[in-house]
């Protein structure tokens, strides 16, 4: 086999080993706009996981978004997360995450994000995971979260940026 054949064919066969992630849609509900939803994988045994997204608001009056369902576990909600003297800490947004008008608010690790517990099936790289939102005003939407690897960052950021495990954070610190 000649040299540049064989570095094709040692090509091909990388990229065919890898799952090829799903392209994230964009979603509109009412004035509202969503995009870059992902998840991220987690490994077998997990009993939750995160998804995130870009949320922005284009009308002229607050909403509130909470998640309403998931395919993929019992339970799904809004969860903020803070550091208080170096101890982690999630909690549930209650009654909702609100979105002022004009207002951009970007779900992600190590802040607000979509909490799915009791997951169903470990949420694997490649495939999708679907949630239900529901806004107080503009109404619900389902919404595909494309899942990446487990430990990746918030796409459009750097291997630098600050990683979040939350099967790990999870065991933890339990609610």
């Amino acid at each position: 086999m000649k040299s540049a054949n064989l570095w094709t064919f040692v090509l091909i066969s990388i990229v065919a080993a890898f799952p090829m992630a799903a392209k994230a849609a964009d979603y509109d509900v009412g004035a509202i706009h969503i995009s870059q939803p992902w998840a991220r994988a987690t490994p077998k045994g997990a009993s939750a996981g995160a998804a995130y997204m870009t949320i922005t608001n284009k009308g002229t009056t607050p909403d509130r978004v909470s998640c309403a369902s998931s395919n993929a576990s019992a339970k799904c909600q809004i969860h903020s997360m803070t550091m208080d003297n170096g101890v982690m800490k999630m909690r549930p947004v209650e009654g909702g995450l609100e979105i002022k008008p004009g207002e951009t608010i970007a779900l992600k690790p190590s802040g607000f994000h979509i909490m799915l517990t009791n997951l169903k099936n470990p949420l694997e790289q490649g495939k999708t995971v679907e949630a239900t939102l529901q806004f107080e005003k503009a109404g619900t939407v389902k919404v595909e979260f494309p899942i990446a690897a487990i430990g990746a960052v918030m796409p459009g950021m750097d291997h630098g940026g600050m990683r979040m495990d939350h099967g790990n954070m999870m065991q933890m610190n339990k609610h």
